[in-house]
């Protein structure tokens, strides 16, 4: 990991200091939520139990660097809460980003991201944290974007079903270039 960082970091310096802008540097937040199977849920229908119900949000914040409006490397950082489990979880990881297509500035992506889930208790130990997910950036006034976005994480924690617990979180963000 820390081999990666060094590198971005090099690159990082490397891209801003050239002469010729292949790309440029941004920020980026996001809000994600994940809904789940509700426990109590009973076929009587007044009961007013809900079938599905939200099970965690997750709050990201990134920054990273885009080369030529195609390719994204970015740095992030979050909190994950998973009540139905108790679950809090710090994410630090790299994503990769890859934009399939672009129209006058909107831009629908894919992306990969691996990294380290730290635990605040000793509930669960720290395990790896795995992502891949996909969205749509939607250009905004001046230098702000949308980002809406459909993602798949794993996080590594010894205890859970086969040590892991996975979960698809809808979510809605922003960048800035």
């Amino acid at each position: 990991m820390r081999k990666l960082l060094f590198y971005f970091a090099f690159l990082l310096v490397f891209q801003i200091s050239s002469q010729e802008k292949l790309g440029r540097p941004f920020f980026t937040g996001t809000f994600n939520f994940t809904l789940g199977i509700n426990e109590n849920y009973t076929l009587e229908p007044d009961d007013g139990e809900a079938l599905i119900v939200p099970a965690a949000i997750f709050f990201r914040v990134g920054v990273g660097y885009e080369f030529k409006k195609r390719l994204a490397i970015s740095l992030h950082a979050g909190y994950d809460f998973h009540w139905n489990y108790a679950v809090d979880a710090f994410p630090t990881y790299t994503t990769l980003r890859y934009n399939v297509s672009e129209r006058e500035d909107d831009t629908f992506f894919i992306e990969t991201s691996y990294g380290k889930m730290w635990r605040p208790t000793n509930n669960y130990s720290d395990g790896n944290y795995y992502g891949f997910g996909m969205g749509a950036q939607i250009a905004g006034e001046k230098r702000w974007n949308t980002i809406v976005r459909l993602d798949f994480h794993r996080k590594g924690l010894i205890g859970f079903d086969n040590n892991r617990l996975d979960s698809v979180s809808f979510g809605i963000g922003f960048s800035f270039f």
